[in-house]
């Protein structure tokens, strides 16, 4: 009988795909109760998605088995029985879940019970290897709920999305009870204000991951008492909840342009470890704030700036003095107030070209470049503190291979012509370029290793612009978004892979500061 399985399993590994194997076990004319559990464990091994998965484990008693003890990850929503006894069988039917996402999004009355605080102590007890825990609009877990998240002593890695009864008292308990948690994702958490939790996770300082957003009692002042957990901290996100007009007001408050918040160690915690940092809306001025923070980050590799208000120069010299290992940028800007050097106010981006030039003399591993400009004229010269030369500075110093631009009114064909000599540049993403013509699409056509070209609102490149692109034939992908003057005939073919659409996306409207807020 071993060597009769071994032949069996050694036949089932020679056929090239699902298909193959299930064809050749039926040719076997046994059952699937006499396969090796080997064989079986392989079968399944090779299905990936969920429904397959399902389905076969219900072929036979010993495939239930077998796919029930081998299923580490689960996603459940409405459909997941609340009743303890469903419950206590659903953990006995996966007894080694390691990762679990409850996601009731779109979720009603009529769809049935949500998990309540008693199911999530039944989860926490019978599910013994969990180690990651997303919950996603579960609106009936309070903090006596999620306290039994303190008896997951394996907990590495919990995220709430949308948890409406969660506040700090729940949070602080998970904080001292998961001793292994390394990763916390807080995302509409509206309740969750004082920052005991966060204190206390500072100085317990396991936590590598933490991300913040759209939690309006979470201020970015607060996490300046993290104290000691910024040293392992390698991923921040911190995104504040905003307001209607938040994107297009430059508001009356004066900026100085002149104000260097690294010149004085004010804080004294560090985070040598950070390698991702995203502040979204915040605003750091007449206290410092966050912005501290880019003048610590030696390891960093992956910033975003978006709409972060206060921001100069400075900031920017500050962190291309220590962040050497920078690969990736976003600077998303948008229309403020700062005092000039001849003493009046002017209305323009956080930053100049002086950021372009020491981050071009400094930050030699840049691969990805995105700028996004908001509630800016379309016509330069503008209110944008970047000019082309700067900008050309900057991307022809690195080793680019991706390069967005979004609203940038100071790019034109010259700049398009000068990306021609930009050996390593994949992906190029123009949204309202309205500077770039044809003229420009016959350029770039002739950069070496692009790829990958996505065209949103360039109202100035027609039919006869993305010709030129074709007649080289080297494109993977193309994407024309809401380009009035192309027609979906002249970008057939011009690309392996090519998404034409006459319509504004919702991304896109976001992309441009006018989705909804």
């Amino acid at each position: 009988m071993l060597v009769k399985n071994k032949q069996v399993l050694d036949g089932y590994r020679k056929c090239p795909n699902f298909v193959s194997n299930i064809l050749f076990v039926m040719s076997l004319n046994c059952s699937m109760e006499d396969l090796p559990e080997a064989l079986l464990t392989e079968i399944l091994n090779r299905i990936t998605r969920t429904g397959d998965l399902n389905s076969l484990s219900l072929v036979s008693k010993q495939l239930y088995k077998i796919e029930g003890n081998q299923r580490d990850a689960i996603r459940v929503g409405s459909g997941l029985c609340t009743a303890t006894e469903a419950l206590t069988s659903f953990c006995a039917r996966f007894p080694n879940l390691r990762k679990v996402e409850i996601d009731y999004s779109g979720w009603i009355t009529g769809h049935g019970n949500q998990l309540d605080n008693k199911g999530l102590s039944v989860f926490s007890s019978h599910c013994s290897s969990l180690i990651d825990l997303t919950l996603s609009f579960c609106s009936h877990i309070d903090d006596s709920g999620l306290a039994c998240l303190a008896y997951c002593k394996t907990l590495v890695s919990l995220r709430l999305n949308s948890a409406p009864k969660i506040t700090s008292v729940g949070l602080f308990s998970v904080a001292v009870g998961c001793t292994s948690l390394s990763a916390l994702h807080l995302i509409g958490c509206e309740k969750i204000d004082s920052v005991e939790w966060l204190e206390y996770l500072g100085r317990d300082g396991s936590l590598e991951e933490l991300v913040v957003k759209n939690c309006k009692k979470i201020n970015h002042h607060d996490f300046l008492k993290f104290g000691s957990g910024w040293m392992k901290l390698q991923k921040f996100e911190f995104e504040r909840k905003r307001g209607k007009y938040d994107l297009l007001d430059p508001g009356n408050v004066v900026y100085d342009s002149s104000y260097n918040a690294h010149s004085m160690d004010v804080y004294d915690f560090f985070c040598e470890s950070l390698k991702d940092l995203r502040l979204a809306h915040i605003k750091t001025w007449p206290d410092v704030g966050l912005r501290v923070v880019l003048g610590k980050c030696k390891a960093l590799e992956k910033l975003c700036l978006e709409y972060v208000h206060a921001l100069n120069d400075n900031d920017i010299i500050a962190l291309s003095r220590s962040c050497i290992n920078l690969k990736s940028i976003s600077l998303w800007l948008n229309l403020q107030l700062y005092s000039s050097d001849v003493g009046y106010c002017e209305t323009r981006t956080s930053f100049t070209d002086s950021s372009l030039y020491t981050l071009a003399l400094n930050c030699r591993m840049l691969q990805m470049v995105d700028l996004s400009f908001t509630g800016c004229s379309r016509d330069w010269p503008s209110e944008i503190g970047f000019t082309q030369e700067g900008f050309l500075v900057l991307i022809q110093s690195y080793p680019i291979r991706v390069l967005v631009l979004n609203n940038a009114n100071f790019f034109d064909d010259e700049g398009m012509k000068a990306l021609t000599s930009s050996p390593h540049l994949e992906t190029l993403e123009l949204i309202l370029c309205h500077a770039v013509t044809d003229a420009g699409m016959r350029f770039i056509a002739h950069t070496p290793c692009l790829s990958n070209l996505t065209l949103r609102m360039c109202h100035n490149v027609t039919d006869v612009g993305v010709a030129e692109l074709g007649f080289v034939h080297k494109l993977e992908s193309l994407v024309i978004e809401y380009c009035g003057e192309v027609s979906l005939e002249a970008a057939h073919g011009v690309a392996k892979s090519v998404h034409y659409s006459k319509d504004c996306s919702d991304a896109l409207m976001n992309a441009i500061g006018l989705g909804a807020q």
